[in-house]
């Protein structure tokens, strides 16, 4: 298939997999600056630049609508997880093959990005005032610490009345749930010896280990979600010792944190703070801390909601079935700002399966594409129009 058979928005993704994006690595700079003048060029929205790091900036795309009752918002970040190792296929030439389109970032999340945009050009080129605000909006440092949809609250652009759609990778289902996360760094700290004699020593390895025990067999303990599971627990990174045949001194470990409704992220804390306090006992001599680097409460689906329902039947208009409905297993922008607002109506629906996402030859077919495309214009027409 060559580029003048493929649909625009398949073009989109293309142009946007091969300005790189990565976090941590260039960053959306130049991605940003893309968006911004296609939605100067190609809408008459008043485009904004909303900075939240430097040379960092959310862009923001407003089409004045007749009531601020509500509005309705699209929201895509830019950033991408960096390439990686493994590749078969150029990670930043966008190389279509067999249907799906290849390269860092085509998955998550510019194929949706790609869909919103042309979605969002589709309501503002009909010269029609929409009934409430319509907003696109392109975030920076999702794949970090979700500033960018800090910002967005911050700013006011979203609030508890908004109608606020994602386009993240959702495997051909309407997500409205999220499990919530808190992310910690766990130190250990003991005092080193000649491994000979590790009377004499405190073993900071051996308590992180205790660490990671309780807290794993504690998880174990609490209740499940009827559809989100078990809270879980990832200790991604671990580092500590100097020597084979030295008692190690300090440990490090990094934790993940996945938590379901009814467990809250004030109850895992005390979980963590209960099972470090019992390990150092086991290993005594040993003292710890830590430090919690994102702390974000989880989301439940509202079944009222009047977002899902609107979104179910542009779907089934759009696309000519119905889409199953589940949770997100990530957190994403919509999350972040469900959390924050107290907003009901949150959710996420794009092309693309979040398995494909942070993986070498990731990539998004392109029929999704165009099937997110068509049903975000169709939920922007049954809504705004």
């Amino acid at each position: 298939m060559n580029d003048e058979q493929l649909r625009e928005e398949v073009l989109l993704t293309q142009q946007l997999v091969r300005i790189e994006s990565t976090n941590p690595g260039v960053y959306e700079g130049a991605v940003s600056d893309f968006v911004f003048d296609w939605l100067k060029k190609n809408t008459p929205a008043e485009v904004i630049r909303e900075p939240v790091h430097e040379g960092r900036d959310n862009i923001i795309a407003v089409l004045r609508g007749a009531s601020q009752a509500h509005n309705l918002v699209y929201i895509c970040h830019m950033d991408t997880m960096p390439v990686g190792e493994g590749w078969h296929y150029p990670p930043l030439d966008a190389v279509i093959s067999n249907g799906k389109l290849y390269g860092r970032g085509s998955c998550d999340m510019k194929a949706g990005l790609a869909a919103a945009m042309t979605a969002f050009r589709s309501i503002a080129q009909r010269g029609i005032q929409p009934k409430y605000d319509f907003l696109l909006i392109a975030t920076v440092n999702e794949e970090d610490a979700m500033t960018g949809a800090e910002q967005v609250v911050r700013d006011g652009f979203v609030n508890a009345a908004s109608y606020i759609l994602d386009a993240e990778p959702t495997d051909s289902r309407i997500q409205v749930a999220h499990k919530g996360k808190v992310w910690f760094m766990l130190h250990t700290h003991g005092q080193t010896c000649h491994a000979s004699t590790p009377e004499k020593g405190c073993d900071a390895i051996a308590a992180m280990a205790e660490i990671i025990t309780r807290i794993r067999n504690k998880l174990a303990l609490l209740p499940k979600h009827a559809e989100m599971g078990p809270c879980t627990a990832t200790f991604g990174v671990i580092e500590g010792g100097w020597n084979p045949y030295i008692v190690p001194d300090a440990c490090t470990a990094s934790l993940d944190l996945r938590i379901v409704p009814p467990v809250t992220d004030t109850q895992v804390i005390a979980l963590v703070d209960e099972a470090a306090a019992e390990a150092v006992q086991a290993v005594p001599g040993v003292t710890w801390d830590y430090e919690i680097t994102a702390r974000r409460p989880a989301v439940e689906k509202d079944n009222g909601s009047f977002l899902l329902r609107k979104l179910r039947d542009a779907t089934s208009k759009a696309a000519g079935r119905e889409f199953p409905v589940d949770f997100f297993p990530g957190y994403t922008d919509t999350a972040v700002i469900a959390s924050l607002t107290g907003c009901r109506n949150c959710m996420s629906f794009g092309p693309g399966s979040l398995e494909q996402a942070h993986r070498p030859d990731e990539f998004v077919p392109c029929c999704e594409i165009t099937r997110s495309a068509a049903v975000m214009t169709r939920l922007a027409e049954d809504i705004l129009l």
